[in-house]
């Protein structure tokens, strides 16, 4: 997880809305943070844009243009976005958070994969991109390090960062490369141009890492690896990887023809394609069953009713054997009669031969441990029906993967019959149970009689919370967790006197019983703008307690001179003209600053209460163009 000792988002409340916890990657264009949504109370991950491209305008726009596409777009392996929105400088992106690891993160400690868990790793990565090509949508950068395996085992193709209807592609200059150039195609790299089968083509180099360990083609500079994608073929995985099937060398050289012409046309038609590769992928033989007879022992009869009703059909229906003695008077029948009953005979025996033969029964197959629309899949081409039942928790098996068989593997069963595929739901999780207001020996006896177990403690100043008692949890009350998952705590530090020095004396005693303290006012003799706190007893941060006294020391203005109502009036010139300072109390920060720095004004944030809403500015009235307002939020 990457360092968040030096981070200033960390601790921040964005938007009013976004707690910011921990950074947990940075990359070209925005940083990534864990964050608690504390209006709907849930752990989100925030996409917070570089300042210096949240300058531009542009990509700005492009960047709100990519949250409203990919908020649209629904499906179980895209990682979802919720919200858009910007405070101050910040432009973000509120999205689903996925726990687990990447599957750059994978390569480098495995890696080459078995060509079977590589299909199953892309099967689901090619459903993602054809759900968005589906809806018109181009991701433009699929690489290893835009597909999260989660801890639960799902698939999910995050960062849609640079993803635009096709319909809009007059938007992207010619001449401009987006993405990375080791998953570039031909036609990205010398005309900018790209569509869903571009994405094909990062998808099948995808494939190749996958399959080999390594990129299909090596270089010192980037150029020279772009030239490659122009002027060579991608090589066959099995030159590098001779264990690697034939029918995956097709599928990848496929994907990564150089003319797109030549490709699949999207991500779905590459789908088809992976399912089919995976079916006709060799198993490993199955193990013998513990009750199969030893070489050379005779086999039990078939079942005993069966055989009877065999018998049973060779004989002539309805007629009982003549008592003994009996002297039946011979008939002749014609020859005819004699060859038509032969024929009824020697069809009946075929029939019947043919009923209780093996060709009419086969074997349920092995489809434990994949993924379940694969499995329908493979099971649907050897002509059984497929219901899909209700998933079963295990600790072991990923979500979404076949758990077991009704009827089981290696059952004989007639053919076309129905198999229920039970899929594994991950294993059983819990809800975080609600501790908050509880002492950490009772929170952590709590977490541990739920399932759960109770990990490392944090301590964070509270107005409302009493100091050493559960403030919140991570995961929040009510997340369903990993039976035996960790829980964090977070412990009450207690109230923290707030830092009101250069507030206005009015706006501080207003705010400081609004927190419940009761506050005194001194005047003293000072050089400060006059009516602005110069001292503060208890001192900024110490430990207090919910009504206690406070003393305010305010500066009523120096002995003799002039001074103006604003900060550092030696600047002033003479003649200056004044300009009206916006009253920008109670609005959100980020439009307060906007506001005061359109009207001329330089603009100082000094956080007190962490609401996202400015509750003291000073000063106000007027002040040359210039001056700098201090509000505090």
């Amino acid at each position: 997880m990457d360092t968040t000792v030096a981070d200033p988002l960390v601790g921040r409340v964005l938007d009013g809305r976004y707690r910011v916890e921990s950074r947990i990657a940075r990359g070209g264009m925005a940083a990534v943070y864990l964050a608690m949504d504390v209006r709907l109370d849930r752990t989100v991950a925030l996409k917070v844009m570089h300042r210096s491209l949240a300058e531009d305008p542009d990509f700005v726009r492009r960047f709100i243009g990519e949250a409203k596409s990919v908020a649209s777009l629904s499906h179980p392996n895209v990682v979802h976005v919720f919200d858009q929105g910007t405070d101050g400088d910040h432009v973000y992106l509120s999205m689903e958070y996925v726990p687990g690891r990447t599957l750059r993160d994978v390569l480098r400690q495995r890696g080459r994969l078995p060509a079977r868990e590589a299909l199953e790793i892309m099967i689901p990565v090619l459903a993602a991109l054809g759900a968005a090509h589906q809806a018109g949508m181009v991701h433009r950068d699929v690489k290893p390090e835009n597909v999260l395996l989660s801890d639960d085992g799902r698939v999910k193709v995050v960062d849609f960062g640079l993803a635009r209807a096709i319909e809009a592609g007059n938007q992207t200059r010619t001449g401009v490369m987006i993405g990375t150039i080791a998953y570039m195609s031909p036609e990205q790299v010398t005309a900018g141009v790209t569509d869903a089968r571009s994405d094909v083509y990062a998808a099948g180099v995808m494939l190749f890492e996958l399959l080999t360990g390594r990129q299909p083609y090596q270089g010192e500079t980037p150029m020279s690896v772009a030239y490659r994608h122009v002027h060579d073929r991608v090589p066959a995985p099995s030159s590098l990887a001779p264990e690697s099937p034939a029918v995956l060398d097709r599928l990848v050289l496929s994907a990564t023809d150089r003319d797109p012409n030549h490709r699949p046309a999207d991500a779905t038609a590459l789908l088809v394609a992976a399912v089919e590769a995976h079916r006709t992928l060799p198993r490993d033989p199955a193990p013998r069953p513990a009750h199969a007879a030893p070489a050379g022992a005779h086999p039990a009869p078939a079942n005993p009713t069966l055989v009877q009703s065999r018998t049973e059909m060779l004989t002539t229906p309805g007629v009982a054997p003549p008592p003994p003695g009996h002297r039946e008077r011979r008939r002749v029948r014609p020859v005819w009669f004699i060859v038509a009953l032969a024929v009824v005979m020697t069809g009946a025996i075929g029939a019947t031969g043919w009923w209780f033969s093996e060709g009419r029964y086969t074997k349920v197959p092995d489809l434990l441990g994949i993924n379940v629309t694969v499995a329908k899949a493979e099971a649907e081409k050897e002509g059984f029906a497929v219901k899909i039942g209700q998933p079963e928790n295990d600790n072991k098996l990923g979500e979404n993967k076949v758990l077991r068989t009704d009827p089981e593997s290696g059952r004989e069963v007639v053919q076309g019959a129905v198999i229920t595929l039970i899929p594994s739901a991950g294993p059983r999780k819990i809800a975080v149970p609600n501790v908050v207001n509880l002492s950490e020996a009772d929170a952590r006896s709590k977490i541990s009689e739920a399932g759960l177990t109770a990990g490392a403690v944090s301590r964070v100043p509270s107005d409302t919370v009493q100091r050493g008692l559960v403030l919140r949890t991570s995961p929040q009350v009510g997340t369903r967790v990993k039976e035996g998952g960790t829980v964090q705590i977070v412990l009450s530090a207690g109230q923290l006197m707030p830092d009101v020095s250069e507030m206005q004396c009015d706006q501080a005693d207003a705010f400081l019983r609004g927190k419940g303290f009761t506050p005194t006012v001194v005047q003293q003799t000072d050089d400060a703008q006059p009516g602005t706190v110069i001292a503060q007893s208890p001192a900024a941060r110490a430990e207090v307690t919910a009504g206690q006294g406070v003393q305010l020391t305010c500066s009523k203005g120096p002995d003799t001179g002039f001074h103006w109502p604003w900060e550092n009036p030696e600047n002033v010139q003479p003649g200056q003209a004044l300009v009206a300072i916006p009253d920008v109390r109670f609005k959100k920060v980020g439009e307060a600053a906007q506001e005061l720095r359109t009207a001329g004004f330089k603009v100082r944030v000094r956080k007190i209460a962490g609401t996202g809403a400015v509750v003291a500015e000073n000063p106000l009235g007027q002040a040359p163009a210039g001056t700098r307002i201090t509000i505090w939020h």
